[in-house]
């Protein structure tokens, strides 16, 4: 259980500001249709995030304990710092955005952009801290879609009022947080 409320506070505050967030909103305003953006979101996640736990795990499988554990340590670090560095959707990818549907432009475009995003490589570090492919994934879809299913029912209303600076020193603190106490966990 620790697994899957970590995993969701992680990446619930890590995503606010992000570019899969900025997509969200970018998808609401040009196609209006929230139900087929929250399904294609939620499948895309699941999908991106389930191979993502399931790498963490088996990256935690074939390395050394203590070296592992200080290769996490600091990526979670790493992640913290990353964080704190604001995400914009370059105009390129908003050309990229075509076609009528939807769920489907929905599907693709966030499976896309939420490869080597910081979430999925927090759930690749999540899932090899708890060694657990379906609590990490469940967890962090969940996190995803606790920050991203209100972009797409309020819109640019929600997106324009959030402090995201304090939301991004929030999930640095966490990350960094995470980092110091694995490596922490191997001095002691």
């Amino acid at each position: 259980m620790q697994a899957f409320l970590v995993s969701t506070g992680v990446v619930a505050i890590a995503e606010i500001g992000d570019k899969t967030q900025l997509l969200t909103l970018l998808l609401t305003l040009r196609f209006g249709r929230p139900v087929p953006i929250i399904l294609a979101i939620l499948l895309a996640t699941l999908a991106n995030h389930g191979i993502a736990a399931w790498l963490g795990v088996l990256a935690a499988d074939w390395l050394s304990s203590d070296l592992f554990g200080w290769f996490l340590g600091l990526s979670f670090i790493a992640m913290g710092v990353w964080t704190l560095k604001p995400d914009v959707l370059e105009d390129a990818e908003r050309e990229r955005i075509t076609g009528t549907s939807a769920f489907l432009v929905t599907l693709v475009s966030f499976f896309l952009v939420e490869i080597g995003d910081k979430t999925q490589l927090a759930t690749v570090a999540l899932a090899a801290r708890f060694d657990t492919v379906f609590w990490v994934a469940a967890g962090t879809t969940l996190g995803m879609m606790l920050a991203n299913v209100p972009v797409v029912l309020l819109g640019e209303a929600a997106a324009s009022r959030l402090p995201l600076k304090a939301i991004r020193i929030c999930a640095a603190i966490i990350f960094i947080g995470l980092g110091t106490a694995t490596l922490l966990s191997l001095i002691f």
